[in-house]
């Protein structure tokens, strides 16, 4: 989008200056485009650019910290596409503080973006992220921009995603899956099968449920260890999960499950390095801590997804249908799902049982209908319902 200003934020190392570089090459194929760096020399980028094959003749570098400098850079090469890597290394003489300061990178940034729209120059800025994974520099950044993406993966894993955190021009619902290698960074297609793992046998503490990643269903693992402690405060340590609904799942296993994990150490995990914050996970990831607290598998090719509620009750999530297409598609052969899943796809919840109806009784709403050849889905009211299920 010409004019356009884009924010893209991510950890350090994590592949944004590949990503960007890679970019700036193809669109240099049929546009000029000058690449700022104010981190490395020009001449180390340009070591990049020839391993990557990102070397093109419309391509120019600049390793430049100087505002005014660069404006100089942009008014010589007049590009269609402008990039600075980062925002947060740029300085300007008319505001007070070290490049990298709140007045300094809203001072930048604001000077960039106004540079933007008076060129109709499109204009992508990377900038750094704190240690809790938030945008670095004061919050008016991210308002004076057009775009907010937000580049992440796991250092151990060469899987990279970009989330549309805001979008002036579009939807913020697709996310772009990528596969870093040496050779510079590719697009996936089809994500489907990266973040489960194919165990020969089934193995205890894993269950697989399927997320929704922008319009993408994707089968995602999740991996829980459970032992016993002797410390007063048993750990609970997630990764690739919200910590605090974690918490919450466990906290119903024991009231409503009578789960006996309260003098226990728990970890959980994702496969893959994917983050996960769909509620639909819920469901999965109690399943995977029973089995793990239990030392026993559960049943193989089977998929588990639904909200937990602080009742024990199971809430049916969006988009079901295409969820459980997806795993039938990778081979999977039964899923456990809420009651009232597939019979409409919609996000009104049902209200929640009676405390006392709820897993005082022995379970009732138990339901498998024929999904499609070869996989069976299963309904089930609440958590005891499904916990019995299983066994």
């Amino acid at each position: 989008m010409p004019g356009a200003v884009v924010l893209l934020a991510g950890e350090p190392g994590i592949g944004k200056s590949t990503l960007l570089l890679e970019a700036a090459a193809k669109t240099a194929q049929h546009d000029t485009v000058l690449y700022v760096t104010g981190e490395e020399s020009a001449s180390q980028v340009r070591m990049r650019a020839d391993r990557i094959g990102a070397v093109e003749d419309q391509l120019y570098l600049a390793a430049e910290t100087d505002l005014g400098a660069l404006v100089t850079h942009v008014e010589k090469v007049q590009p269609r596409l402008l990039i600075v890597d980062s925002v947060q290394t740029i300085g300007s003489a008319d505001a007070t503080g070290v490049p990298g300061g709140v007045t300094q990178v809203r001072e930048v940034a604001a000077n960039l973006t106004r540079l933007a729209k008076e060129r109709g120059m499109t204009t992508v800025l990377v900038g750094h992220v704190t240690k809790d994974g938030s945008i670095a520099g004061p919050r008016v950044l991210e308002h004076l921009v057009d775009v907010v993406l937000h580049f992440e993966g796991d250092r151990n894993s060469r899987l990279r995603m970009v989330r549309a955190i805001k979008n002036r021009f579009g939807p913020i619902e697709e996310v772009g899956c990528f596969d870093l290698h040496e050779r510079g960074i590719t697009g996936i297609t089809d994500p489907s099968g990266l973040f489960i793992s194919r165990h020969p046998e089934p193995v205890p503490g894993t269950c697989v449920t399927v997320t929704i990643e922008g319009t993408r269903p994707i089968p995602a693992e999740l991996q829980a260890l459970v032992g016993p402690t002797e410390a007063p405060q048993p750990r609970r340590t997630s990764s690739g999960l919200d910590s605090y609904r974690v918490a919450m799942v466990l906290a119903v296993m024991e009231r409503r499950l009578n789960a006996k994990i309260g003098k226990c150490d728990v970890f959980t995990a994702t496969v893959g390095g994917i983050r996960l914050t769909d509620p639909a996970v819920d469901l999965a990831l109690m399943l995977s801590v029973v089995s793990a607290a239990g030392d026993k598998p559960l049943p193989q090719g089977l998929v588990a997804l639904g909200e937990v509620g602080l009742a024990g009750e199971l809430r049916p999530v969006r988009d079901v249908r295409r969820r459980l297409a997806e795993a039938a598609r990778l081979g999977f052969t039964r899923a456990l799902v809420p009651t009232g899943s597939l019979a409409a796809e919609t996000l009104k919840l049902d209200p929640a049982p009676a405390r006392g109806d709820l897993v005082s009784t022995r379970p009732s709403g138990i339901r498998t209908t024929n999904f499609s050849p070869g996989f069976d889905v299963t309904e089930a009211e609440n958590v005891w319902d499904a916990l019995t299920h299983i066994r």
